[in-house]
């Protein structure tokens, strides 16, 4: 039996839209790569970008468990000597609800040419709610448990 590859213009790409509301964060971001490297397919290829899009609204009301939302630290490098910050969670979610969710999912990427493409169809929103920028593409509601 040969084993079946598909070609680049044959992959079919669906749109999803996963409301962060009351999701753990790093369970939400395992399924959120999942989908966009495109591993929930039978047709799912290693080394081809064959994952759908993802819009993810509500970012700001994910939930971390424990008490990473305290402890937990985001760090940005300015580049100049001394220019490293932290900042902790709390911090990132009143400045930057979106980070969160992108970090997470940026980790469980493969890093590369191929990483950056799927990581492009990740659409993040704080508290866009059902009305978002993407109603044309007609995405499904995927409900996670």
């Amino acid at each position: 039996m040969k084993t079946f590859l598909p070609k680049v213009d044959q992959i079919e790409r669906k749109w999803f839209v996963i409301d962060a509301e009351g999701q753990v964060l790093g369970r939400l971001a395992v399924k959120i790569a999942n989908i966009l490297r495109g591993k929930h397919k039978p047709e799912f290829t290693a080394h081809l970008d064959c994952g759908d899009y993802v819009v993810v609204i509500n970012a700001e009301k994910v939930v971390l468990t424990g008490r990473k939302n305290e402890n937990k630290e985001y760090q940005d490098f300015t580049g100049y000597i001394d220019g490293l910050k932290r900042y902790t969670a709390a911090t990132i979610r009143e400045k930057n609800p979106t980070r969160m969710i992108s970090d997470a999912v940026w980790g469980m990427l493969p890093k590369g040419i191929l990483g950056r493409s799927q990581f492009s169809k990740l659409k993040v929103y704080a508290g866009a709610g059902p009305d978002h920028q993407y109603k044309a593409q007609k995405a499904e509601i995927l409900v996670l448990n």
